[in-house]
């Protein structure tokens, strides 16, 4: 009795430790299979973030709706993601002068000039246009549309004399840039408590000049596009200097490693192609009945 109690106990010890062995190899290769699944998952996560590409860009080309028109049919036709970051022309370029973007979608052509003659950028090329506008309060308390006739200089003066509230970008931005430029050329420089400087994208400008019942410069994609959600109204416009032109730059690849400079190329092929320059010229009519962009790629 005593010999089948021993080897009924030995027989249990063994099968107990072939299932613990058993379950410690399962769970070696369940923990093998894991770590490589995890390791694919990372390096899939690498090979995507190199697909991905970075755009500079405006916060009027992102206010007015153009992206979210567009961009789309790029990640359809490429497979490349874009991330956006919206700014002023002025961090773009900054963006792109410190590695941080990979290609720039920006309205400056001065500054864009500049930065690929410096070697920042492969090369600036035209995309679009639109133009600038003044727009105030429905009762133009400066009478800007009577005393102006059109005239962005004469504007401006009546400005300085009435010294009606004007709310500046304050951004570096290229509304902001245009603005100081207007000025400057005017042979004026605003100062004093009706001049306001927001240090703001063009959406949060907007609607601070209708709190304020103010002035101020914007370009005129964005004002259409909250048109309906202010009670402010264009009072000068058609000055040939208001003229806005719009260029997208390539980063310079020798930066950083990080530049994916074959997404960004692609990016620029495929915003100068006749469907996308198209797609351009077809955003905003259906809703404002005229482009809010003009394309005119070379």
């Amino acid at each position: 009795m005593k010999a089948r109690n021993k080897i009924l106990i030995l027989f249990l010890i063994l099968t107990l430790s072939v299932t613990i062995f058993t379950g410690c190899e399962d769970e070696t290769v369940k923990n093998q299979e894991s770590g490589e699944k995890l390791k694919t998952t990372e390096e899939d996560k690498d090979i995507t973030h190199k697909d991905d590409i970075i755009l500079a860009t405006t916060t009027s080309t992102e206010n007015s709706g153009l992206l979210d028109f567009i961009l789309p049919s790029f990640t359809e036709e490429t497979g490349i993601e874009i991330k956006v970051v919206p700014v002023g022309t002025g961090k773009a370029l900054q963006m792109g002068r410190e590695g941080e973007a990979d290609v720039l979608l920006v309205h400056a052509k001065s500054s864009e000039e500049e930065f690929v003659e410096k070697g920042h950028g492969t090369e600036r090329l035209d995309v679009m246009y639109n133009d600038f506008v003044i727009i105030g309060p429905k009762d133009d308390p400066a009478q800007l549309s009577e005393k102006a006739g059109g005239n962005v200089t004469n504007a401006l003066k009546v400005l300085m004399e009435s010294q009606n509230k004007f709310v500046s970008r304050g951004d570096d931005s290229g509304t902001h840039k245009k603005e100081k430029k207007l000025w400057e050329e005017a042979g004026m420089e605003p100062k004093g408590d009706w001049y306001v400087s927001a240090g703001k994208g063009m959406g949060d400008v907007i609607q601070m000049a209708n709190e304020l019942l103010a002035y101020t410069m914007s370009d005129r994609a964005t004002y259409l596009s909250m048109k309906d959600k202010i009670e402010l109204e264009i009072v000068v416009e058609g000055d040939p200097k208001l003229f806005n032109q719009y260029g997208v730059i390539p980063v310079n690849p020798d930066k950083t490693d990080k530049i994916n400079h074959e997404g960004a190329k692609a990016f620029v092929d495929w915003i100068l192609s006749e469907n996308t320059q198209k797609l351009i010229g077809e955003f905003g009519k259906e809703k404002f009945g005229q482009p809010l962009f003009i394309p005119n790629a070379k």
